[in-house]
């Protein structure tokens, strides 16, 4: 069967039931009808206090067109932990509609390993991104009526920071004039459209640890300057307050089930090629209070997502990974390797070994932050023993562990030799984590951190304008943030087609963003947008309502 086929034909439990096994009482639960419910805030409050469980990260290999599984691999390693007897918990990313209607389909798991009810976890959900992007865009609003009215903050309307968002992939929006029409409108200039997992509210959503933290977050943005280049803050329009209303709810993690009637968090869902690309610190801190083994995930390859979660989200919440998973597919290391995808079902052993460079330094990258790490090989039926025995072989020669994972289609019994050595070295103690750069290093260094210590660049490179406005940013105060590279997520370098594990590549800074409200500073590179754009033939042209009125050509 189909992923939609399985997703739809899954007995679930009724969402209260769910709950149960985390002692979680009816009362806490804010229902969205039988399949899904937000936990109350009084609840979440009510755990303070309470001990920590372990925090397993799930990361991968650099992606290719080939897949990965990285969702799929975290439910199946959530219901493999279960189904040896550990209390477990999954923290997912809610998926943004862009990419659901573009090329990458559902973000809900696959085969025998989702998160159910699938169809409305990667359609309207519980409601979280539209309120996202109503806070952004009333931020937009009081912004531009603010300047019509008088402009008592002084505004330059040349230096209006504070772009536009929407949740679907749409270039004609990346750069646009507003406020045409005449004086009524206001004054036009130039603006622009970020996808909403892209927005700075995203992130401050995410990385907030209670609405007080989301409201003194959000006064900090960083809508514009002045004429003498002093910041203006969201405060000076008023506008944490409202935005705080339209988000109050969406605050709440969301409880939903995977197909195995184990209970997951979906929560928040920012981009890792272009974000910071973690679920919420609610959700994850929630939790570690409830389970004793939470698994969580970070988007695209460890080179992004991963060395987010470590630099920013576990820097900025005070988590402590005690085991890594790197996910692995031998299709994709063969892509690495040379392969078409047309020739990815004959077996290539020399391919997987020359793919593995890449795994080779994941791995290493991970390790480099003291975290206990393994690997997970999601493995398809073309794959060979001899083939996967080239992955084993790039594992060991780094220090650790690769294990088949045939969850896909045999849910959690095909993780449940993964399930016990990630529960054993969660257990070990003996993670040492840190993140790669101090707070107090400058923050160019900190890109030349992260370009020649995890993506294997000999050096980073900007023009005068943009090394110019890091060095202000520096001299104004905001030096200690960590710092949130974007850049194509299919390779180390800022070029998708190098594949493997390229070395010696330069990282070209085109532009720097700062993020004063979610509290990093944001670097563009490479050829990367913060509004993607549809391919040439868009998921959304398979996708419709069939005449029995379901769902068809989302997954």
């Amino acid at each position: 069967m189909s992923d939609i086929e399985i997703a739809r034909a899954a007995s679930m439990q009724p969402i209260s039931e769910v709950a149960e096994k985390l002692a979680i009482p009816s009362d806490a639960l804010e229902p969205y009808g039988n399949s899904k419910a937000k936990l109350s805030q009084e609840f979440i409050k009510s755990l303070e206090g309470r001990p920590e469980g372990k925090l397993i990260l799930v990361t991968a290999i650099t992606p290719t067109p080939a897949g990965e599984g990285k969702t799929t691999t975290s439910v199946g390693l959530h219901d493999g932990l279960s189904r040896i007897g550990k209390k477990s918990l999954v923290c997912l990313r809610e998926p943004s509609l862009g990419p659901c209607f573009g090329m990458k389909g559902g973000a809900a798991g696959g085969g025998y390993a989702q998160v159910v009810p699938m169809e409305e976890i990667n359609l309207h959900f519980t409601g979280d991104f539209h309120a996202i992007g109503a806070a952004h865009n009333l931020l937009s609003a009081l912004v531009d009526n603010h300047i019509y009215w008088g402009n008592e903050a002084g505004f330059d309307s040349r230096r209006v920071v504070w772009r536009r968002v929407v949740d679907m992939n749409d270039r004609a929006l990346r750069s646009i004039v507003n406020s045409l029409g005449g004086v009524a409108n206001g004054y036009p200039r130039e603006d622009g459209f970020d996808i909403t997992v892209a927005s700075e509210v995203m992130a401050i959503f995410c990385l907030s640890r209670d609405l007080d933290d989301l409201q003194e977050r959000l006064s900090k943005i960083i809508v514009g300057y002045t004429r003498d280049r002093k910041p203006i803050r969201a405060q000076q329009v008023k506008g944490p307050g409202p935005m705080a209303v339209l988000l109050k709810d969406a605050m709440a993690p969301n409880l939903v089930q995977t197909l195995e009637n184990n209970p997951a968090f979906i929560h928040g869902g920012p981009f890792a090629n272009i974000a910071h690309g973690c679920n919420s610190v609610i959700a994850t801190k929630a939790a570690l209070k409830l389970a004793d083994y939470v698994v969580t995930e970070a988007g695209f390859g460890a080179d992004l997502g991963a060395e987010k979660f470590f630099d920013i989200k576990c820097r900025s919440a005070g988590l402590k990974p005690d085991a890594a998973v790197i996910v692995a597919t031998i299709r994709a290391l063969k892509m690495h390797g040379g392969v078409s995808k047309d020739n990815l079902n004959s077996e290539n052993v020399e391919a997987v070994k020359k793919g593995c460079s890449n795994l080779a330094r994941h791995i290493r990258n991970v390790k480099s932050f003291g975290v206990p790490t393994v690997v997970a090989i999601n493995r398809f039926v073309a794959d060979t023993d001899a083939e996967v025995a080239a992955v084993r072989e790039t594992a060991a020669d780094y220090g650790t562990e690769a294990f088949e994972c045939t969850h896909w289609s045999n849910g959690g019994a095909g993780t449940e030799q993964l399930a016990v050595h990630v529960a054993d070295l969660a257990d070990s103690g003996n993670s040492q984590f840190a993140p790669i750069y101090d707070d107090d290093m400058p923050l160019w260094d900190k890109i030349k951190t992260v370009a020649t210590r995890i993506y294997g660049a000999d050096d980073v490179i900007a023009d005068k304008k943009v090394r110019s406005q890091i060095s202000e940013y520096q001299e104004n105060g905001f030096g200690h943030f960590p710092i949130c590279i974007a850049k194509t997520q299919y390779s180390f370098s800022t070029d998708p087609n190098l594949k493997g594990a390229p070395s010696g590549h330069v990282l070209p800074v085109r532009e720097v963003r700062l993020s004063a409200g979610a509290g990093f500073m944001v670097v563009i590179c490479g050829e990367i947008m913060t509004m993607p754009g549809l391919p040439r033939v868009p998921a959304a042209n398979s996708i419709l309502i069939n005449d029995s009125g379901e769902v068809e050509g989302l997954f």
